[in-house]
Protein backbone atom coordinates (compact mmCIF):
# COMPACT_ATOMS: atom_id res chain seq x y z
CA UNK A 1 0.00 0.00 0.00
CA UNK A 2 1.60 3.29 -1.06
CA UNK A 3 1.74 6.56 0.93
CA UNK A 4 -1.19 8.12 -0.96
CA UNK A 5 -3.45 5.19 -0.13
CA UNK A 6 -2.42 5.29 3.54
CA UNK A 7 -3.15 9.04 3.72
CA UNK A 8 -6.56 8.64 2.15
CA UNK A 9 -7.44 5.81 4.49
CA UNK A 10 -6.40 7.88 7.50
CA UNK A 11 -8.51 10.79 6.30
CA UNK A 12 -11.55 8.58 5.75
CA UNK A 13 -11.17 7.03 9.19
CA UNK A 14 -10.91 10.45 10.85
CA UNK A 15 -13.99 11.71 9.03
CA UNK A 16 -16.07 8.74 10.15
CA UNK A 17 -14.87 9.18 13.74
CA UNK A 18 -15.82 12.87 13.82
CA UNK A 19 -19.30 12.52 12.38
CA UNK A 20 -20.20 9.02 13.48
CA UNK A 21 -22.43 8.81 10.40
CA UNK A 22 -20.59 10.18 7.42
CA UNK A 23 -19.60 7.83 4.64
CA UNK A 24 -19.19 7.67 0.91
CA UNK A 25 -22.05 6.24 -1.17
CA UNK A 26 -21.13 3.68 -3.81
CA UNK A 27 -22.94 3.99 -7.15
CA UNK A 28 -25.42 1.30 -8.05
CA UNK A 29 -25.06 -0.98 -11.06
CA UNK A 30 -26.64 1.64 -13.32
CA UNK A 31 -24.12 4.26 -12.22
CA UNK A 32 -26.71 6.42 -10.33
CA UNK A 33 -26.62 7.04 -6.56
CA UNK A 34 -29.75 6.33 -4.58
CA UNK A 35 -30.90 9.15 -2.31
CA UNK A 36 -31.85 8.12 1.20
CA UNK A 37 -33.99 10.34 3.43
CA UNK A 38 -31.91 11.68 6.33
CA UNK A 39 -32.68 10.26 9.75
CA UNK A 40 -33.62 12.61 12.59
CA UNK A 41 -31.51 12.05 15.68
CA UNK A 42 -31.47 13.83 19.06
CA UNK A 43 -29.14 16.80 19.36
CA UNK A 44 -26.24 16.27 21.73
CA UNK A 45 -25.65 19.85 22.85
CA UNK A 46 -27.90 22.86 23.54
CA UNK A 47 -27.22 26.39 24.79
CA UNK A 48 -29.54 28.81 26.61
CA UNK A 49 -29.10 32.37 27.88
CA UNK A 50 -31.23 34.10 30.52
CA UNK A 51 -31.02 37.92 30.92
CA UNK A 52 -30.44 39.62 34.26
CA UNK A 53 -33.99 39.59 35.70
CA UNK A 54 -34.32 43.05 37.25
CA UNK A 55 -32.49 45.95 38.87
CA UNK A 56 -35.24 46.37 41.49
CA UNK A 57 -34.42 45.40 45.06
CA UNK A 58 -38.04 44.20 45.36
CA UNK A 59 -37.71 41.65 42.56
CA UNK A 60 -38.51 38.01 43.27
CA UNK A 61 -37.36 35.62 40.55
CA UNK A 62 -38.13 31.96 39.94
CA UNK A 63 -35.96 29.90 37.57
CA UNK A 64 -37.11 26.58 36.14
CA UNK A 65 -35.15 24.17 33.93
CA UNK A 66 -36.64 21.23 32.04
CA UNK A 67 -35.90 18.64 29.35
CA UNK A 68 -38.85 16.58 28.08
CA UNK A 69 -38.65 12.82 28.35
CA UNK A 70 -38.23 10.76 25.18
CA UNK A 71 -36.35 11.48 21.94
CA UNK A 72 -33.05 10.70 23.68
CA UNK A 73 -32.52 7.21 22.31
CA UNK A 74 -28.84 6.42 22.23
CA UNK A 75 -27.89 9.64 24.01
CA UNK A 76 -25.32 9.31 26.75
CA UNK A 77 -25.69 10.68 30.26
CA UNK A 78 -25.28 14.43 30.20
CA UNK A 79 -25.58 17.62 32.19
CA UNK A 80 -27.71 20.77 31.97
CA UNK A 81 -26.51 23.72 34.02
CA UNK A 82 -27.20 27.45 34.15
CA UNK A 83 -24.34 29.47 35.61
CA UNK A 84 -23.94 33.21 36.35
CA UNK A 85 -22.39 35.46 33.74
CA UNK A 86 -20.53 38.71 34.27
CA UNK A 87 -22.65 41.82 33.66
CA UNK A 88 -21.21 44.92 32.02
CA UNK A 89 -23.36 48.06 32.19
CA UNK A 90 -23.07 50.46 29.24
CA UNK A 91 -26.13 52.59 30.01
CA UNK A 92 -25.04 56.24 29.85
CA UNK A 93 -27.67 57.17 32.44
CA UNK A 94 -27.23 54.67 35.31
CA UNK A 95 -29.88 54.51 37.99
CA UNK A 96 -29.24 54.64 41.72
CA UNK A 97 -29.59 50.91 42.10
CA UNK A 98 -27.27 50.07 39.23
CA UNK A 99 -23.51 50.12 38.85
CA UNK A 100 -21.68 52.90 37.06
CA UNK A 101 -20.90 52.77 33.36
CA UNK A 102 -18.32 50.16 32.47
CA UNK A 103 -18.42 48.42 35.85
CA UNK A 104 -18.63 44.65 36.05
CA UNK A 105 -20.96 42.93 38.50
CA UNK A 106 -19.05 40.02 39.97
CA UNK A 107 -21.18 36.88 39.66
CA UNK A 108 -19.41 35.13 42.49
CA UNK A 109 -18.29 31.55 42.38
CA UNK A 110 -18.74 29.59 39.19
CA UNK A 111 -21.52 27.58 40.81
CA UNK A 112 -24.63 26.52 38.88
CA UNK A 113 -27.85 28.31 39.77
CA UNK A 114 -29.75 25.35 38.30
CA UNK A 115 -28.53 21.84 37.55
CA UNK A 116 -30.95 19.44 35.84
CA UNK A 117 -30.47 15.75 36.64
CA UNK A 118 -32.95 13.83 34.48
CA UNK A 119 -35.41 14.32 31.60
CA UNK A 120 -39.09 14.67 32.44
CA UNK A 121 -38.63 16.28 35.86
CA UNK A 122 -38.06 20.06 36.11
CA UNK A 123 -35.88 21.70 38.74
CA UNK A 124 -36.35 25.18 40.20
CA UNK A 125 -34.44 27.87 42.08
CA UNK A 126 -35.20 31.35 43.39
CA UNK A 127 -33.41 34.70 43.65
CA UNK A 128 -34.30 37.94 45.42
CA UNK A 129 -33.30 41.54 44.80
CA UNK A 130 -31.69 43.38 41.93
CA UNK A 131 -28.26 41.73 41.90
CA UNK A 132 -29.18 38.46 40.21
CA UNK A 133 -26.96 38.15 37.12
CA UNK A 134 -27.68 36.88 33.63
CA UNK A 135 -27.25 33.13 33.25
CA UNK A 136 -25.34 31.15 30.65
CA UNK A 137 -26.22 27.50 30.23
CA UNK A 138 -25.30 24.35 28.33
CA UNK A 139 -27.00 20.96 28.15
CA UNK A 140 -25.34 17.82 26.81
CA UNK A 141 -26.20 14.19 26.16
CA UNK A 142 -29.69 13.02 27.05
CA UNK A 143 -30.54 16.39 28.64
CA UNK A 144 -29.88 18.39 25.46
CA UNK A 145 -32.87 17.55 23.19
CA UNK A 146 -35.64 20.09 23.87
CA UNK A 147 -33.94 21.66 26.90
CA UNK A 148 -35.80 24.78 28.02
CA UNK A 149 -35.59 27.21 30.93
CA UNK A 150 -38.01 29.83 32.21
CA UNK A 151 -37.28 32.97 34.21
CA UNK A 152 -40.28 34.52 35.98
CA UNK A 153 -39.88 37.73 37.98
CA UNK A 154 -42.42 39.60 40.10
CA UNK A 155 -41.89 43.26 40.96
CA UNK A 156 -44.69 44.72 43.05
CA UNK A 157 -44.03 48.48 42.91
CA UNK A 158 -42.00 51.07 41.01
CA UNK A 159 -41.38 51.78 37.34
CA UNK A 160 -40.54 48.14 36.64
CA UNK A 161 -43.70 46.81 38.32
CA UNK A 162 -45.13 43.71 36.73
CA UNK A 163 -44.85 40.01 36.07
CA UNK A 164 -41.87 39.56 33.76
CA UNK A 165 -41.54 36.17 32.11
CA UNK A 166 -39.09 34.96 29.51
CA UNK A 167 -38.11 31.61 28.06
CA UNK A 168 -34.33 31.70 28.04
CA UNK A 169 -33.08 32.06 24.47
CA UNK A 170 -30.58 30.28 22.27
CA UNK A 171 -27.60 32.32 20.99
CA UNK A 172 -27.77 33.61 17.42
CA UNK A 173 -26.43 36.33 15.13
CA UNK A 174 -29.63 38.11 14.07
CA UNK A 175 -32.77 39.27 15.96
CA UNK A 176 -35.79 41.48 15.18
CA UNK A 177 -37.86 43.16 17.91
CA UNK A 178 -40.98 44.99 16.71
CA UNK A 179 -43.03 46.72 19.47
CA UNK A 180 -40.06 48.18 21.35
CA UNK A 181 -40.24 51.88 22.19
CA UNK A 182 -38.18 54.98 22.95
CA UNK A 183 -41.18 57.06 24.05
CA UNK A 184 -40.83 59.27 27.12
CA UNK A 185 -42.98 56.89 29.17
CA UNK A 186 -40.89 53.82 28.29
CA UNK A 187 -37.54 52.50 29.42
CA UNK A 188 -36.55 49.67 27.11
CA UNK A 189 -33.25 47.84 27.51
CA UNK A 190 -31.87 45.31 25.06
CA UNK A 191 -29.90 42.66 26.94
CA UNK A 192 -26.99 41.06 25.06
CA UNK A 193 -25.40 37.92 26.51
CA UNK A 194 -22.33 36.21 25.08
CA UNK A 195 -22.12 32.46 25.83
CA UNK A 196 -18.72 31.89 24.27
CA UNK A 197 -15.09 32.13 25.35
CA UNK A 198 -14.31 34.82 22.78
CA UNK A 199 -15.65 38.42 22.60
CA UNK A 200 -18.60 39.34 20.38
CA UNK A 201 -19.45 42.66 18.74
CA UNK A 202 -23.10 43.53 18.18
CA UNK A 203 -24.85 46.25 16.18
CA UNK A 204 -28.20 47.73 17.20
CA UNK A 205 -30.33 49.48 14.58
CA UNK A 206 -33.57 51.33 15.32
CA UNK A 207 -36.40 51.87 12.82
CA UNK A 208 -39.33 54.23 13.37
CA UNK A 209 -42.36 55.05 11.24
CA UNK A 210 -40.21 57.09 8.84
CA UNK A 211 -37.30 54.66 8.57
CA UNK A 212 -33.93 54.21 10.23
CA UNK A 213 -33.19 56.44 13.22
CA UNK A 214 -29.80 58.04 13.55
CA UNK A 215 -27.92 56.38 16.41
CA UNK A 216 -24.71 57.07 18.29
CA UNK A 217 -23.39 53.59 17.52
CA UNK A 218 -20.69 53.44 14.88
CA UNK A 219 -18.28 50.79 16.11
CA UNK A 220 -20.76 48.30 17.52
CA UNK A 221 -21.18 47.16 21.11
CA UNK A 222 -18.49 44.86 22.53
CA UNK A 223 -19.84 41.97 24.57
CA UNK A 224 -17.01 40.32 26.51
CA UNK A 225 -16.68 36.55 26.64
CA UNK A 226 -19.21 35.08 29.04
CA UNK A 227 -20.67 38.48 29.87
CA UNK A 228 -24.05 40.23 29.63
CA UNK A 229 -24.55 43.84 28.51
CA UNK A 230 -27.83 45.77 29.01
CA UNK A 231 -28.23 48.79 26.71
CA UNK A 232 -30.88 51.48 27.27
CA UNK A 233 -32.36 52.17 23.83
CA UNK A 234 -33.14 55.83 24.51
CA UNK A 235 -29.40 56.52 24.97
CA UNK A 236 -28.70 55.44 21.39
CA UNK A 237 -30.62 58.23 19.65
CA UNK A 238 -31.98 61.72 20.26
CA UNK A 239 -35.25 60.79 18.53
CA UNK A 240 -38.35 59.71 20.44
CA UNK A 241 -40.87 57.30 18.98
CA UNK A 242 -43.73 55.31 20.45
CA UNK A 243 -43.15 52.29 18.24
CA UNK A 244 -39.74 51.18 16.99
CA UNK A 245 -38.31 48.00 15.54
CA UNK A 246 -34.96 46.98 16.99
CA UNK A 247 -32.55 44.97 14.85
CA UNK A 248 -29.68 43.25 16.65
CA UNK A 249 -26.96 41.62 14.58
CA UNK A 250 -23.40 40.58 15.30
CA UNK A 251 -20.22 41.49 13.44
CA UNK A 252 -18.30 38.79 15.28
CA UNK A 253 -19.45 36.03 17.56
CA UNK A 254 -22.99 35.35 18.67
CA UNK A 255 -25.25 36.56 21.47
CA UNK A 256 -28.58 35.98 23.12
CA UNK A 257 -30.80 39.06 22.82
CA UNK A 258 -34.06 40.05 24.50
CA UNK A 259 -35.70 43.41 25.31
CA UNK A 260 -36.95 44.39 28.77
CA UNK A 261 -39.73 46.94 28.28
CA UNK A 262 -41.01 49.07 31.15
CA UNK A 263 -43.91 51.52 30.88
CA UNK A 264 -44.59 53.83 33.81
CA UNK A 265 -48.35 53.43 33.28
CA UNK A 266 -48.89 49.75 32.46
CA UNK A 267 -45.96 47.88 33.98
CA UNK A 268 -43.21 45.83 32.36
CA UNK A 269 -42.35 42.54 30.67
CA UNK A 270 -39.84 40.90 28.34
CA UNK A 271 -40.16 41.22 24.56
CA UNK A 272 -38.56 38.28 22.76
CA UNK A 273 -37.54 38.25 19.11
CA UNK A 274 -40.06 37.80 16.34
CA UNK A 275 -39.94 34.68 14.22
CA UNK A 276 -37.76 34.99 11.12
CA UNK A 277 -39.14 37.33 8.42
CA UNK A 278 -41.91 35.60 6.52
CA UNK A 279 -44.79 36.41 4.19
CA UNK A 280 -47.23 35.15 6.82
CA UNK A 281 -47.13 35.56 10.59
CA UNK A 282 -49.08 34.02 13.46
CA UNK A 283 -49.19 35.79 16.84
CA UNK A 284 -50.88 33.30 19.21
CA UNK A 285 -52.60 33.73 22.54
CA UNK A 286 -54.31 37.13 22.97
CA UNK A 287 -56.18 36.89 26.30
CA UNK A 288 -59.97 37.07 26.15
CA UNK A 289 -60.05 40.07 28.51
CA UNK A 290 -57.41 42.16 26.72
CA UNK A 291 -58.38 45.84 26.93
CA UNK A 292 -55.80 47.06 24.43
CA UNK A 293 -53.96 45.29 21.61
CA UNK A 294 -51.41 47.14 19.48
CA UNK A 295 -49.90 45.52 16.38
CA UNK A 296 -46.42 46.57 15.25
CA UNK A 297 -44.92 45.24 12.00
CA UNK A 298 -41.79 45.85 9.94
CA UNK A 299 -40.70 44.87 6.43
CA UNK A 300 -36.89 44.38 6.45
CA UNK A 301 -36.54 43.82 2.69
CA UNK A 302 -36.67 46.13 -0.32
CA UNK A 303 -40.40 45.77 -0.96
CA UNK A 304 -43.49 47.11 0.80
CA UNK A 305 -45.91 44.62 2.36
CA UNK A 306 -49.69 44.70 2.12
CA UNK A 307 -51.04 42.47 4.85
CA UNK A 308 -54.45 41.01 5.49
CA UNK A 309 -55.25 41.17 9.22
CA UNK A 310 -57.41 38.40 10.69
CA UNK A 311 -58.27 37.13 14.16
CA UNK A 312 -58.49 33.38 14.71
CA UNK A 313 -61.26 33.00 17.29
CA UNK A 314 -62.66 29.81 18.88
CA UNK A 315 -65.18 29.70 16.02
CA UNK A 316 -63.00 30.63 13.04
CA UNK A 317 -61.31 33.57 11.35
CA UNK A 318 -62.83 37.05 11.44
CA UNK A 319 -61.60 40.40 10.17
CA UNK A 320 -61.35 43.21 12.76
CA UNK A 321 -63.74 45.99 11.74
CA UNK A 322 -61.85 48.95 10.33
CA UNK A 323 -58.53 47.09 10.33
CA UNK A 324 -58.88 44.71 7.43
CA UNK A 325 -55.41 45.42 6.02
CA UNK A 326 -52.09 46.96 7.03
CA UNK A 327 -49.62 48.59 4.66
CA UNK A 328 -46.00 48.27 5.78
CA UNK A 329 -43.45 50.35 3.89
CA UNK A 330 -40.01 48.88 3.33
CA UNK A 331 -37.64 49.77 6.16
CA UNK A 332 -40.34 51.53 8.18
CA UNK A 333 -42.25 50.49 11.29
CA UNK A 334 -46.03 50.37 10.92
CA UNK A 335 -48.45 50.09 13.84
CA UNK A 336 -52.18 49.99 14.45
CA UNK A 337 -54.23 50.04 17.64
CA UNK A 338 -56.70 47.15 17.54
CA UNK A 339 -58.24 48.14 20.90
CA UNK A 340 -60.18 45.29 22.55
CA UNK A 341 -60.14 43.18 19.40
CA UNK A 342 -60.91 39.87 21.15
CA UNK A 343 -64.29 41.08 22.51
CA UNK A 344 -64.26 38.61 25.38
CA UNK A 345 -62.99 35.58 23.44
CA UNK A 346 -59.37 34.46 23.34
CA UNK A 347 -57.82 34.68 19.90
CA UNK A 348 -54.68 34.83 17.79
CA UNK A 349 -53.72 37.31 15.09
CA UNK A 350 -52.89 36.02 11.62
CA UNK A 351 -51.09 38.22 9.07
CA UNK A 352 -51.00 37.11 5.46
CA UNK A 353 -50.42 38.74 2.06
CA UNK A 354 -53.46 40.68 0.89
CA UNK A 355 -52.63 39.27 -2.55
CA UNK A 356 -51.20 35.78 -2.82
CA UNK A 357 -48.61 36.92 -5.36
CA UNK A 358 -47.01 39.49 -3.03
CA UNK A 359 -45.68 37.57 -0.02
CA UNK A 360 -43.24 40.19 1.27
CA UNK A 361 -41.42 38.98 4.43
CA UNK A 362 -42.29 40.82 7.64
CA UNK A 363 -41.65 40.61 11.37
CA UNK A 364 -44.35 41.51 13.87
CA UNK A 365 -45.32 41.66 17.55
CA UNK A 366 -48.27 42.62 19.73
CA UNK A 367 -48.33 44.84 22.80
CA UNK A 368 -51.20 43.53 24.93
CA UNK A 369 -52.70 45.26 27.98
CA UNK A 370 -55.12 43.84 30.55
CA UNK A 371 -56.96 45.87 33.19
CA UNK A 372 -57.98 49.52 33.38
CA UNK A 373 -56.84 52.75 35.03
CA UNK A 374 -54.00 52.27 37.48
CA UNK A 375 -54.64 48.51 37.55
CA UNK A 376 -53.16 47.70 34.15
CA UNK A 377 -50.49 45.23 33.13
CA UNK A 378 -48.63 44.71 29.83
CA UNK A 379 -47.21 41.71 27.96
CA UNK A 380 -45.89 41.07 24.45
CA UNK A 381 -46.67 38.41 21.85
CA UNK A 382 -44.19 38.14 18.95
CA UNK A 383 -44.82 36.36 15.67
CA UNK A 384 -44.13 32.73 16.52
CA UNK A 385 -42.88 29.76 14.52
CA UNK A 386 -44.99 26.59 14.54
CA UNK A 387 -44.71 23.98 17.29
CA UNK A 388 -43.55 21.50 14.70
CA UNK A 389 -42.73 18.14 16.23
CA UNK A 390 -42.52 19.32 19.84
CA UNK A 391 -42.23 22.40 22.09
CA UNK A 392 -42.11 22.93 25.86
CA UNK A 393 -42.55 25.73 28.37
CA UNK A 394 -41.57 25.57 32.04
CA UNK A 395 -42.88 27.19 35.23
CA UNK A 396 -46.59 26.45 35.08
CA UNK A 397 -48.54 26.75 38.28
CA UNK A 398 -51.52 24.80 39.66
CA UNK A 399 -53.65 27.84 38.76
CA UNK A 400 -53.17 30.68 36.30
CA UNK A 401 -51.77 28.91 33.22
CA UNK A 402 -53.57 29.05 29.86
CA UNK A 403 -52.32 27.27 26.75
CA UNK A 404 -53.37 28.77 23.40
CA UNK A 405 -53.25 26.57 20.29
CA UNK A 406 -53.88 28.01 16.81
CA UNK A 407 -54.28 26.08 13.56
CA UNK A 408 -54.17 28.77 10.86
CA UNK A 409 -54.60 26.30 8.00
CA UNK A 410 -55.80 22.73 8.44
CA UNK A 411 -57.15 21.14 11.62
CA UNK A 412 -54.71 19.44 13.96
CA UNK A 413 -54.53 16.98 16.80
CA UNK A 414 -52.17 17.90 19.61
CA UNK A 415 -50.87 15.96 22.62
CA UNK A 416 -50.21 18.00 25.76
CA UNK A 417 -48.07 16.51 28.54
CA UNK A 418 -47.83 18.01 32.01
CA UNK A 419 -44.54 16.94 33.56
CA UNK A 420 -43.89 15.91 37.12
CA UNK A 421 -43.64 18.84 39.52
CA UNK A 422 -40.40 20.38 40.73
CA UNK A 423 -41.14 19.09 44.24
CA UNK A 424 -43.38 16.11 43.54
CA UNK A 425 -46.19 14.68 41.44
CA UNK A 426 -46.57 12.49 38.37
CA UNK A 427 -47.12 13.51 34.76
CA UNK A 428 -50.53 13.82 33.08
CA UNK A 429 -51.36 13.64 29.37
CA UNK A 430 -54.32 14.86 27.32
CA UNK A 431 -55.02 15.13 23.59
CA UNK A 432 -56.85 18.07 21.96
CA UNK A 433 -58.26 18.78 18.52
CA UNK A 434 -57.82 22.28 17.08
CA UNK A 435 -60.24 23.11 14.28
CA UNK A 436 -58.96 24.75 11.10
CA UNK A 437 -58.67 28.53 11.36
CA UNK A 438 -59.41 28.62 15.09
CA UNK A 439 -57.75 29.26 18.44
CA UNK A 440 -58.26 26.84 21.31
CA UNK A 441 -57.56 28.44 24.70
CA UNK A 442 -57.14 25.70 27.32
CA UNK A 443 -57.59 26.85 30.91
CA UNK A 444 -58.31 23.41 32.40
CA UNK A 445 -54.91 22.03 31.54
CA UNK A 446 -53.80 18.58 32.65
CA UNK A 447 -52.15 19.05 36.04
CA UNK A 448 -49.72 16.49 37.49
CA UNK A 449 -51.30 14.23 40.07
CA UNK A 450 -50.05 15.20 43.54
CA UNK A 451 -48.40 18.34 42.17
CA UNK A 452 -45.92 20.11 44.40
CA UNK A 453 -44.09 23.15 43.02
CA UNK A 454 -44.34 24.10 39.35
CA UNK A 455 -44.39 21.92 36.24
CA UNK A 456 -43.62 22.04 32.52
CA UNK A 457 -45.94 21.66 29.55
CA UNK A 458 -44.88 19.84 26.40
CA UNK A 459 -46.92 20.20 23.20
CA UNK A 460 -46.56 17.67 20.36
CA UNK A 461 -48.27 17.76 16.98
CA UNK A 462 -49.90 14.35 16.44
CA UNK A 463 -51.52 15.01 13.06
CA UNK A 464 -52.57 17.86 10.77
CA UNK A 465 -51.31 21.34 11.41
CA UNK A 466 -49.19 23.38 11.53
CA UNK A 467 -50.02 24.55 15.06
CA UNK A 468 -48.78 27.74 16.74
CA UNK A 469 -48.82 27.98 20.54
CA UNK A 470 -48.23 30.23 23.51
CA UNK A 471 -48.63 29.97 27.27
CA UNK A 472 -50.13 32.75 29.41
CA UNK A 473 -49.20 32.78 33.09
CA UNK A 474 -51.49 34.99 35.19
CA UNK A 475 -50.57 35.87 38.79
CA UNK A 476 -52.93 38.71 39.87
CA UNK A 477 -51.77 40.92 42.72
CA UNK A 478 -53.69 43.64 44.60
CA UNK A 479 -56.28 43.95 41.84
CA UNK A 480 -53.64 44.17 39.08
CA UNK A 481 -54.09 41.41 36.45
CA UNK A 482 -50.39 40.61 36.23
CA UNK A 483 -49.58 38.26 33.37
CA UNK A 484 -46.91 37.23 30.91
CA UNK A 485 -47.01 35.31 27.62
CA UNK A 486 -44.37 32.89 26.30
CA UNK A 487 -44.30 31.46 22.78
CA UNK A 488 -43.74 27.75 22.08
CA UNK A 489 -41.81 27.32 18.82
CA UNK A 490 -40.32 23.97 17.81
CA UNK A 491 -37.63 23.00 20.34
CA UNK A 492 -35.30 21.68 17.61
CA UNK A 493 -34.55 18.69 19.76
CA UNK A 494 -33.63 16.59 16.74
CA UNK A 495 -31.38 17.18 13.77
CA UNK A 496 -31.36 15.60 10.29
CA UNK A 497 -28.39 13.28 9.76
CA UNK A 498 -27.89 11.92 6.20
CA UNK A 499 -27.87 8.15 5.90
CA UNK A 500 -24.69 6.74 4.36
CA UNK A 501 -22.67 3.61 3.95
CA UNK A 502 -18.94 3.08 3.80
CA UNK A 503 -17.18 2.59 0.47
CA UNK A 504 -13.40 2.16 0.59
CA UNK A 505 -13.12 1.46 -3.14
CA UNK A 506 -12.35 5.15 -3.65
CA UNK A 507 -9.06 4.55 -1.87
CA UNK A 508 -7.78 2.22 -4.58
CA UNK A 509 -4.91 3.47 -6.73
Amino acid sequence: MNRTTISLLAAATALAAVTGFAALMAPDSSGASEATAPARLPVERSSLLCPAPSSSELAETAYTSFTPAGKTAGAKDGAAELKPSAAVLVDTEPKKDETKEGAVKKPGADKPVLALKEPGKPVAAKASGGDAPALVGTATGRLAPGWTAQQTTTVTVGGARGLLGVSCTAPDTDFWFPAASIAESRQDYVHLTNPDDTPAVADIELYGKDGALKTTLTEGIPVPAGASVPVLLSTLTADRAEDVTVHVSTRTGRVGAVVRAADEKVGSDWLTASADPSGTAVLPGIPADATSVRLVAFAPGDDDADLKVQLATPDGRITPAGHETLHVKSGMTASVDLLDVTKGEAGSLILSPSQSSSATPVVAALRVVRGKGDKQEVAFIPATAAVGERASVADNRAKGSTLSLTAPGTAAQVKVTASAGTEGGSQAVKTYTVKAGTTLAITDLPVPAGLKGSYALTVETVSGGPVHASRTLALPLDGIPMFTVQALPDDRGTVAVPAAEQDLSVLDD
